[in-house]
């Protein structure tokens, strides 16, 4: 991982990157001065390379010096200079000194950590990658960005951005990581087993793995059901975070199908290539409750990833079937390609039933129906409690990530009404990003109105390079979570 530090001073670095301001191109009045020649260059370069602006944050111009200390200098756009516009910038600079083996970027006077924690967001999480291969080349690592010096002033404030920064990037890495990884090696066994290593690192974290026979026991019907066609098993993943003085109990769910033929219903080639990518939703709630240990956030957390292979077989489920869920509440399976809901019946009916939590939270790379509403970049947020639904969308918008809030239109739950079941996984009627939405409600029993439901399928995957992005899992969702996360306050303290 590319290592960052802050400093006081910079020391004829080789290689310097300065921001510039959104509206003249001008570089920004700087905390440390500059040699009256490189500073009359570097304006004179602004000039020409900005034309004046506006600058678009994260576009990078580079003046070369090969002659000179520094030998090249990297003018940056930082927006309007708020805490997205360095992140973009971050973003920005990783890719334009990818090759430069090392960087300082000499901070404006005034920048604080909210421009720490925004421009090191965007450097970690642009320099992301990810391989198989077992063999690397030493001299493309010599030549890869390792260490960045942020030169700004030093605080405690300055310092904890940084380490929230880098506790996030480090869990949406391993998020993407659980995401890329191609579902030969991605089993619901080897997710669980990933999850237990990763905890390990941590004695205040706790993993309970359920496999198949202990779900059948325990009435987890919709999980071994969608994982009945294949031969590797599900499991149901709990993982737990419990500091003292919590502020709440928040329970986070994640969708995690390994790998979606559709089943019996099954998928077209194309609509499998990238079936990898459908458990995006436990990896980010499994990481984000990472991140939130790391950093000490002072929120109960249970963690529930319910994982199947949804197979052709068989053994396969088939449209037609009566599914019981956890709790006994019934299904009737009308396309088997809708699954995802299925699995997280069961968690959330368990949720209810066993964990009492002051918050329901699901994501899921759920419906192909998200894209349609809301493109690539943004997530469909579904919740009965406008403060909830109003603060995990300021979180997402602190974060980088985008959501919109979807309306649960009560007039669509006759949809998923079923003659023979309590309700019917799927409808013909369109909504499918709704009707998904509204058949997870139905299991949220009394915690109905502290529940939330976050479509993600679409911007799981970017499918190329953008911003802080890069081409394949993203990790979304897991920096909307640490970001609400850290919003809930600690419970006061006991009085003696």
């Amino acid at each position: 991982m590319l290592e960052i530090t802050v400093s006081d001073r910079s020391d004829n670095p080789a290689v310097v990157a300065i921001a510039v301001a959104a509206d003249t191109g001008l570089p920004l009045p700087l905390a440390v001065e500059l040699d009256a020649e490189l500073s009359a260059q570097l304006t004179a370069f602004a000039e020409e390379a900005f034309a004046g602006g506006p600058v678009r944050a994260g576009s990078v111009h580079a003046l070369p010096r090969p002659l000179a200390t520094p030998r090249r200098v990297l003018l940056v756009g930082a927006g309007t200079t708020d805490e997205a516009g360095w992140r973009a910038a971050g973003a920005g600079l990783a890719r334009a000194a990818a090759r430069d083996g090392a960087l300082t970027v000499l901070m404006p006077a005034g920048a604080g950590a909210e421009a720490v924690r925004g421009l090191a967001e965007g450097l970690w999480l642009a320099s992301y990658t990810f391989r198989l291969k077992q063999q690397v080349d030493a001299a493309a690592e010599e030549k890869k960005l390792s260490h960045v010096t942020i030169v700004a002033s030093r605080t405690d404030a300055v310092d904890d951005a940084l380490d929230d920064a880098r506790a996030t990037a480090v869990a949406t890495g391993f998020a993407r990581d659980l995401t890329n990884m191609p579902s030969e090696q991605k089993t619901p066994e080897w997710f669980a087993s990933e999850v237990t290593r990763v905890a390990a690192g941590n004695p205040a974290l706790t993993v309970t793995v359920r496999g198949n026979d202990a779900l059948a026991e325990d009435g987890f019907g919709g999980i071994v059901a969608v994982g009945s066609g294949s031969a590797r098993t599900p499991r149901l993943v709990e993982l737990s975070w419990q500091p003292e003085r919590a502020a709440a109990h928040v329970v986070l769910i994640g969708k995690g199908i390994t790998f979606d033929t559709g089943g019996i219903c099954i998928k077209p080639r194309d609509g499998m290539k990238l079936m990898r990518k459908d458990m995006g939703g436990a990896a980010a709630v499994i990481a984000a409750t990472f991140a939130a240990a790391e950093m000490d956030l002072p929120v109960r957390i249970t963690t529930l990833a319910p994982l199947a292979e949804n197979m052709a077989s068989g053994s396969a489920w088939r449209p037609g079937d009566v599914v019981t869920h956890y709790g006994g509440r019934t299904t009737e399976v009308l396309n088997t390609d809708a699954e995802g809901r299925v699995v997280l019946a069961d968690a959330l009916a368990y949720a209810v039933a066993e964990l009492e939590p002051d918050y329901l939270i699901d994501l899921a790379t759920l419906t192909g129906a998200n894209a349609v509403a809301l493109g690539k970049r943004t997530g469909a947020l579904y919740s009965d409690n406008d403060d909830l639904a109003g603060a995990l969308a300021d979180a997402a918008i602190a974060a980088g990530e985008k959501v919109w809030r979807m309306p649960l239109v009560d007039d669509y739950v006759r949809d998923i009404s079923s003659e023979i079941a309590d309700v019917a996984n799927s409808s013909d009627t369109g909504g499918g990003s709704i009707t998904a939405a509204l058949y997870l409600r139905e299991f949220t029993g009394d915690r109905r109105d502290s529940w939330a439901h976050i479509d993600m399928s679409a911007p799981s995957w970017a499918d190329g390079p953008d911003g802080e992005l890069v081409k394949g899992a993203t990790g979304w969702g897991v920096r909307t979570l640490v970001r609400w996360l850290a919003t809930l306050e600690p419970a006061p303290a006991a009085v003696d």
